[in-house]
């Protein structure tokens, strides 16, 4: 049985691969999900996660650069990058409540990224959080 946080493994694992330079090629991304945790339900729900977040990634890269100037995404770690993306799109497309996606993508850096990472990433989701309720 997939679960939402082999799902989200897989997805930032498949949005990582993306923003590699891989967004061509499918077939290649999904056969590397086989060594994913979680079964193939996991990998086949996680690569379309990973696939509508992409689409909206301008999106989430402009929503933290704004938010965050002296971090650019370019200088961010590529995992960061790749889990400030998912959780953008989860909290955004009301798919996820945005508590929730704040919590698994900071448990999700805790897991994949750097020691720092974990409060970044709850910083910036945070402040976007804050701005979204206020357009809202």
């Amino acid at each position: 049985m997939a679960t939402s946080r082999d799902i989200r493994r897989c997805a930032i694992q498949a949005l990582y691969q993306f923003d590699a330079g891989n967004a061509e090629s499918d077939e290649i991304i999904k056969a590397s999900l086989a060594d994913s945790p979680g079964d193939m339900d996991a990998h086949t729900r996680g690569f379309e996660l990973a696939k509508e977040a992409w689409s909206a990634h301008d999106r989430a890269d402009a929503a933290v650069a704004e938010l965050s100037p002296e971090w650019p995404t370019h200088r961010q770690p590529a995992v960061d990058r790749s889990i400030l993306r998912l959780a953008h799109y989860e909290m955004l497309s009301g798919k996820t409540p945005p508590k929730v996606a704040i919590n698994e993508a900071v448990e999700l850096a805790r897991e994949f990224s750097t020691e720092k990472s974990p409060a970044f990433i709850n910083g910036v989701l945070d402040r976007i959080l804050k701005t979204s309720q206020r357009q809202i």
